[in-house]
């Protein structure tokens, strides 16, 4: 019972929202800074950015370096390239801008690192993308691409905001020559997630590992869908009080990218689906240095977290929802209750 409650009380300190204080509020700033950022480029880069609503490449995502559809930072003006950051800036929270910021910043670490050769590695070949019209009663999207980012919004009429599939990595996961050195843009991910393991008894630690090897990626793969893993690891009801109150602190961390009021309507969710179908499932080395992964699994969520490549020093993390992605959910209810309203689809010029 003491568990229980600690668990209640632990979820309503994550719900706590800062000065944007609802998603409607957010959605407004979002749609504001979009149409900034629009209204700074001329003809040729707005085309470039937007796209219709309904166009595939909204749901297109990945997250290796490559070209890719979208007005990149490179082609843009100092003042346009700050009215874009300030648009994600917008988006995310404070400490989610700081993550994306730094992981941007690692591609000149491996530049140093590859000595120029390899893949062109380079902070501004990050793609902005938008789809449909921005505006305080649209329904809109936008998209950040570019190597180890790949983050998704979806505005639904101007009131609620999906914000998956969100994709983060980093490479290196631990910077170890001058240039950042020490720093871990995902490195709590990673000490939370070991942090758990560790607290499992025997018993308890047959469950949660599935194997000594971890898989050499994330599993679930870059599709349009979010597929199901097998729904197997340690449940949610079988760990200890403090177990629980250190899997919640890891499923806040994965939503606080997004602005607190977001982030506590996704950990709702995740309570109202029934905490105790939640599974932790952890596979390879309990040792740092080591290759490992974990994922995170209940009735309407994925989250894995994969650091394997590069010695152990490169990391793979992603949340999907398995009806929510690209706000699937959200634009189902909305046609449902505007059966008449054309779906919106609009290009911007």
């Amino acid at each position: 019972m003491q568990a229980v409650v600690m668990t209640m009380v632990v979820l309503a300190a994550m719900g706590q929202a800062d000065d944007m204080k609802d998603e409607p509020a957010i959605a407004s700033s979002v749609a504001a800074a979009a149409g900034a950022f629009l209204g700074s480029l001329d003809d040729v880069q707005r085309e470039t950015a937007s796209f219709p609503f309904d166009n595939a490449e909204r749901h297109n995502w990945h997250f290796i370096p490559k070209k890719r559809l979208g007005l990149p930072l490179k082609r843009m003006n100092a003042d346009q390239q700050t009215l874009a950051l300030a648009l994600i800036e917008s988006a995310l929270s404070q400490d989610g801008y700081k993550k994306i910021d730094t992981i941007r910043h690692l591609e000149d670490v491996l530049h140093i690192m590859e000595e120029g050769k390899g893949f062109p590695r380079d902070k501004e070949l990050y793609y902005f993308s938008i789809f449909g019209t921005p505006g305080d009663d649209a329904t809109w999207g936008l998209k950040l691409e570019g190597h180890h980012l790949s983050l998704h919004w979806t505005i639904v009429n101007g009131r609620a905001v999906a914000t998956v599939p969100q994709f983060l990595g980093a490479n290196p996961g631990e910077v170890r020559i001058d240039l950042m050195k020490g720093t871990r843009a995902l490195g709590e991910e990673e000490d939370l997630g070991r942090t758990l393991v560790k607290l499992m008894d025997d018993a308890q630690r047959k469950l949660a590992l599935l194997s000594d090897e971890a898989p050499n990626d994330i599993l679930s793969g870059t599709e349009r869908e979010a597929l199901t893993l097998d729904h197997v690891g340690l449940p949610f009801n079988s760990m200890t009080g403090s177990q629980q109150e250190t899997l919640l602190e890891l499923l806040s961390l994965y939503a606080s990218v997004q602005k607190p009021a977001i982030a506590a309507r996704r950990l709702q969710q995740i309570r109202d689906a029934n905490l105790d179908e939640i599974k932790f499932a952890w596979m390879g080395s309990l040792e740092r240095g080591e290759r490992h992964y974990y994922r995170i699994q209940g009735p309407t969520f994925l989250i894995e977290y994969d650091n394997t490549q590069n010695d152990a020093n490169h990391v793979h993390s992603v949340w999907r929802d398995f009806d929510g992605d690209f706000g699937a959910d959200l634009l189902k209810e909305h046609y449902k209750e505007h059966a008449s309203a054309a779906k919106p689809g609009v290009h911007q010029h």
